[in-house]
């Protein structure tokens, strides 16, 4: 049933009943809504179960298809490496985040104008529709890729409408003595849905490259049904009018910014990287121009769609620094770790370059462990003595664990490593439960789906930039030693040398991704001048094998791995301080 909060029920009594009308009506509603969250029962267990399902199978489709790409593009038959086609493998990467970035906002406010529930089913259908049409791509080549991209942004609305929704519906339900637990829950869930991810794309891709979609159909299909018969609008809303100023410019600028992040991992003219490109540079321009004219025009418009003035609460703005910054962090984590296993360490130990991402996942669970651990846990514990200590405290061990990284060697041993990562997800969990709850609690409870929307629009916009920000670094470091590695080394296996020369010259963004697909990077630097042909067959097995670009690459590498890893820590440890200066204790202006 639907909260009768925010309505006028007309009367026969003149404007002076109905205003008491609606009044004890708005009054009845608070109080049963409040009796309902304190006596508990079988509804907040039933939303906690179903939002805690839509955000896992939304983010496991933020990162299912990392892994997976190498059987898509050849499912549909384009070789993304190719000269132009490069935009294909970003924009499969990045199109979800960039689109989540940007929509979780408004539609959280929508969430807040229209019911957060409605939004959430909708959600569902959206998501659920899009899947069923990615896995029946019916394309090939780039126009098979546009299909999937297109559908990929659907399907992102669809999950950026249960991802900004499903917060906000957990604080209606819960009290606050259970919130942390509950979003602990459903927050550490669809964290590690992003690393579970990695792992089922790699399983399902060696089945089928349709299946990395089809999985998602009757989650969809199931959490549609489940939704609409089991949700109900327990929040109150606050009906108004549609932002369109505020709407239009942050959308511009968001998007704007984040695709020129985006082009800017790709090589331009004689760079490595596309900063230079002017492209790339009107892009930031026009990004930043248009957000500055968002943040004025929110100041001066009755009902804005942002609520800069949330950022006085010191939790709330508190807790999304740090938020940002860990997810810039975590985010750069995930692609040098995917890199540093498919491009070095499981070659090295005898892995072919085609089984590399599948193993990749399966090496990087512990941080997903680390999470399921960490996070239920320090949710539950926050209820009882706050956010701060927790989430500070799970901070400097994320710190720690990059730092820890930082003095194993590139070919490290694997307990070493896997106890990191274990560290590195426990910290995420105690920090990530906590400081959700921490953000959601400290907003008045009209505000909750656009605070919670902002919070995962920092959340998600920071995983975007990361891969920008991180890439460039990489690149940056490979760029000055790498090309003298790789053309010394070729020439020392018999490679002519102006074939050497050339190959050494293209840019390092296309041996990265190389090494990200599972393909051999040799073997693709090589393959188009034939030069491998015309080798004796040792060289040719020699530059092919395992063994000889994860050493060649392992001093270059190393050196752009301390670069990110370092930036990494200290962006945790920023984190940290803001965290610890949230406040003593919780607001609880959130509480009715």
């Amino acid at each position: 049933m639907n909260s009768p909060v925010g309505r006028d029920a007309p009367t026969a009594n003149g404007s002076t009943a109905s205003a008491a009308a609606t009044a004890a009506a708005t009054a009845g509603a608070a109080s049963a809504t409040t009796d309902q969250r304190e006596v508990g029962g079988r509804y907040k267990w039933v939303a906690l179960s179903n939002t805690t399902m839509g955000v896992m199978i939304a983010t496991i489709d933020s990162s299912i298809v990392i892994i997976s790409l190498p059987a898509i593009f050849r499912g549909i038959g384009l070789d993304p490496l190719a000269p132009g086609n490069i935009g294909y493998l970003l924009w499969m990467i990045l199109g979800y985040t960039l689109v989540s970035a940007v929509l979780v906002v408004v539609l959280g406010r929508l969430g807040d104008m229209f019911g957060r529930v409605r939004m959430y089913n909708l959600g569902f259908v959206i998501f659920a529709c899009a899947s069923l049409a990615l896995s029946l791509d019916p394309l090939r080549g780039g126009l098979g890729a546009l299909w999937l991209i297109g559908f990929r942004v659907v399907q992102a609305v669809g999950g950026s409408m249960l991802t900004a929704n499903s917060a906000a519906i957990l604080t209606d339900a819960f009290p606050a003595r259970q919130r942390g637990m509950a979003l602990g829950i459903n927050q550490i869930t669809a964290l590690a849905g992003m690393f579970l991810g990695l792992l089922v794309g790699g399983v399902l891709a060696t089945i089928d490259w349709r299946a990395v979609f089809w999985v998602s159909v009757p989650f969809g299909v199931i959490g549609t049904f489940w939704s609409y018969r089991s949700l109900r609008e327990t929040g109150i809303r606050k009906p108004g009018r549609i932002d369109w100023i505020g709407n239009l410019t942050f959308t511009a600028g968001a998007g704007t910014l984040l695709a020129a992040v985006t082009y800017g991992i790709q090589p331009y003219g004689g760079h490595s990287t596309g900063w230079t490109n002017p492209w790339v540079l009107g892009g930031l321009s026009t990004g930043v121009l248009l957000l500055i004219t968002f943040c004025v025009a929110e100041t001066r418009i009755a009902e804005p769609m942002f609520q800069l003035r949330l950022f006085r609460i010191r939790a709330f703005a508190a807790g999304n620094l740090a938020a940002l910054l860990i997810a810039i962090a975590r985010g750069g984590m995930q692609f040098m770790l995917i890199i540093w296993l498919q491009g070095i360490w499981l070659p090295l130990h005898g892995y072919d370059f085609e089984r590399t991402p599948l193993w990749a996942g399966i090496f990087m669970l512990p941080l997903t462990v680390g999470f399921l651990i960490g996070g239920p846990a320090s949710g539950y514990l926050s209820d009882r003595f706050g956010a701060r200590f927790f989430a500070t405290t799970g901070l400097l061990l994320v710190a720690g664990s990059f730092l820890g990284l930082l003095a194993l060697p590139v070919n490290f041993s694997y307990p070493a490593f896997a106890a990191l990562l274990l560290l590195s997800g426990l910290g995420q969990g105690m920090f990530s439960a906590p400081n959700t709850s921490a953000i959601m609690g400290s907003v008045p409870a009209d505000q909750r789906g656009v605070a919670s929307g902002m919070r995962s629009t920092f959340q998600n916009s920071g995983t975007a930039l990361s891969i920008g920000l991180f890439f460039s670094l990489m690149v940056a470091g490979l760029a000055g030693s790498l090309p003298h590695a790789l053309s010394t080394g070729l020439q020392a296996q018999q490679v002519p040398a102006a074939t050497a020369h050339q190959v050494a010259g293209l840019p390092p963004v296309s041996t990265l991704f190389a090494t990200f697909l599972g393909n051999n990077p040799v073997g693709h630097l090589l393959g188009p001048s034939g030069v491998l042909n015309t080798l004796p067959t040792q060289n040719a097995q020699t530059l092919t094998g395992t063994r000889f670009f994860p050493e060649l690459v392992s001093g270059p590498f190393h050196h752009g791995l301390v670069t990110v890893f370092s930036a990494a820590a200290l962006m945790a440890l920023i984190g940290a301080l803001a965290s610890a200066l949230r406040g003593r204790r919780d607001t609880k202006k959130a509480q009715l």
